[in-house]
């Protein structure tokens, strides 16, 4: 009741705010017919808290089946728990896009590091970069401090690697929690995002400097001698935080400079080179190892890693499920929302990104709870490979919209697939678990007042930002790269850069109730507002 009557006068401020010339392109409509849809929002809201299912989905994603790293036997099995979950919904045309080849999956098995000094033990924090090769039992070796300087380091060390744990940095200096780890956008910060204008790098398009080519360079002839020698193993720390934060990624291969992005060699193609095994410990352990050989202590690591690799199947699949449209003319033209749903293997992917998948879920459960009849079909779309480069959504667009050829698109000579034409917009949730409070326009200021609109029934949840700046590093940038509407929301950061990012800290625990069921309401009314127009959203 209480929920009602909050909705109840929102609508009456809404109305207000119309009445009174809010912006011009509301008043265009008529009050009988606002581009928003209260009734629907004051329902959306009310199933969206009262009956929401967002963390039982979020438990079961990440404490169930874990970390998803792509085309790992947990996304697979992620991808088949997230259709079963559309079917359970009542989504039309739920299946698998199977896309590739992508490469081997990898998973570890067993991870276990005891550091031996020459009178003391500890068991050290730290996890394998993925793709990394394992041993079938327990190793032990010498830990040695590998520092090049000139060609002269390399002719001392070589052949004296074989069994030897490497580390080759100097560790980050230490440093306290004095400010807060998890915030929420303040005015301020919203203030600066909503009043962004287009800003031009003096740098860009420039050629990197000498300084940077020569440090590439030796960090490339480095990589490639480790490789050759073949140590047991390469270990560096953490490349964020403390408190027994471990960040991590991939293995990676040695790549000279200037080798485009998208050509570097990656350790789960096929018939990439085995790389030398690599594990991430956390910077206080990472540290004391350094700091133990300094003093001249010898220092020996046991290390127990037992990995496996799946070379059966190459491809992955994205998970796809839609609403069908039910307007004879246009409910063939499409609105997506989505979210990757792969994660690394470090945490549980509750932040990065279970978060956005089970909102993307959680959104379509609403819709169909409500029996809503879209005019345009509302599909979701999640997806696998985005933590090594965008991979499905890239194969999405390439396959449904338009063939995509490097950074450049040209809509007259591009190749356009069968909905190019018809689709409408994409909107994603890849910024961690935190509230969403505005949306990025990815300069595309024509949907400006639309978005103003559609976000005035939560103005009360501080959601109200309007940014006319341009976000990437995740999906829906396949989208933008193609012309199309691509948008991704303005989240509270809370702890996701600072903690939960690409760590062990990943899990269920980081993530907010009220954010994800905030969420999952906010998209639900973007999904259908936008398939309820009359026409498409405007193309920058």
């Amino acid at each position: 009741m209480i929920i009602r009557k909050l909705l109840q006068l929102r609508r009456v401020a809404l109305a207000a705010c119309l009445l009174l010339g809010f912006n011009s392109a509301i008043l265009a409509q008529s009050i009988e017919d606002p581009s928003v849809d209260l009734d629907m929002v004051e329902r959306m809201i009310e199933e969206g808290i009262e009956n929401s299912h967002a963390m039982e989905m979020a438990s079961y994603l990440t404490d169930v089946i874990g970390a998803r790293l792509t085309n790992s036997p947990q996304m697979y099995r992620a991808n088949v728990w997230a259709a079963e979950k559309m079917q359970e919904f009542g989504l039309d045309n739920v299946y698998q896009q199977e896309w590739g080849p992508f490469g081997r999956g990898w998973e570890l098995k067993r991870f276990a590091m005891h550091v031996h000094g020459e009178n003391t033990y500890f068991p050290a924090i730290g996890y394998p970069k993925a793709w990394s090769p394992g041993y079938d039992g327990p190793v032990t070796g010498e830990v040695v401090y590998l520092e090049i300087t000139d060609e002269k380091d390399f002719d001392y060390w070589r052949g004296k690697l074989e069994g030897k744990f490497v580390i080759t940095d100097t560790p980050a200096e230490p440093s306290l929690h004095l400010d807060p780890i998890a915030r929420r956008h303040d005015d301020a910060s919203l203030l600066r995002l909503a009043n962004a204008t287009q800003r031009i790098a003096t740098e860009q398009g420039q050629s990197p400097g000498a300084a940077w080519l020569a440090r590439q360079q030796a960090a490339y002839e480095k990589a490639q001698f480790l490789m050759d020698e073949g140590p047991l193993a390469i270990i560096d720390e953490s490349y964020r935080g403390w408190s027994g934060q471990v960040a991590i990624s991939g293995a990676t291969l040695p790549a000279e400079p200037g080798t485009p992005w998208g050509q570097r060699p990656r350790p789960h193609q096929v018939d990439a080179p085995t790389p030398v095994p690599q594990i991430s410990l956390a910077r206080e352990h990472y540290g004391r190892i350094f700091r133990m050989l300094q003093h001249g202590e010898r220092v020996e690591i046991e290390l127990d890693m037992q990995v496996e690799f799946q070379d059966e199947n190459l491809y992955a699949w994205n998970t796809l499920g839609q609403i069908t449209g039910t307007d004879p003319e246009i409910g063939d033209e499409i609105v997506v929302i989505g979210g990757h749903l792969d994660s690394w293997h470090t945490g549980t992917g509750a932040t990065d990104n279970a978060a956005g998948s089970v909102v993307m879920l959680e959104a379509m459960r609403i819709l169909k709870a409500l029996d809503v009849q879209p005019r345009r079909t509302i599909q979701i779309a999640l997806w696998s490979g985005e933590e090594q480069g965008l991979h499905g959504s890239r194969e999405y667009v390439s396959e449904y919209l338009a063939e995509m050829t490097g950074n450049s698109f040209d809509p007259e000579t591009a190749d356009l697939k069968e909905f190019y034409d018809k689709f409408s917009a994409y909107y994603n949730v890849d910024n961690g678990g935190g509230q969403i409070r505005g949306i990025y326009l990815q300069q595309n200021d024509a949907v400006r007042n639309l978005f103003r609109t559609w976000l005035l029934p939560f103005s009360d949840w501080g959601t109200d930002t309007v940014s006319w700046a341009n976000t990437g590093s995740t999906d829906h940038v396949m989208f933008d790269r193609v012309g199309l509407p691509g948008f991704q929301f303005i989240q509270d950061p809370l702890e996701y850069f600072t903690l939960s990012h690409h760590s062990n800290m990943d899990t269920y625990e980081r993530l907010v109730p009220q954010d994800m069921m905030r969420n999952a309401i906010i998209l639900a009314a973007f999904a259908y507002h936008t398939a309820m127009l009359d026409e498409k959203l405007p193309r920058k």
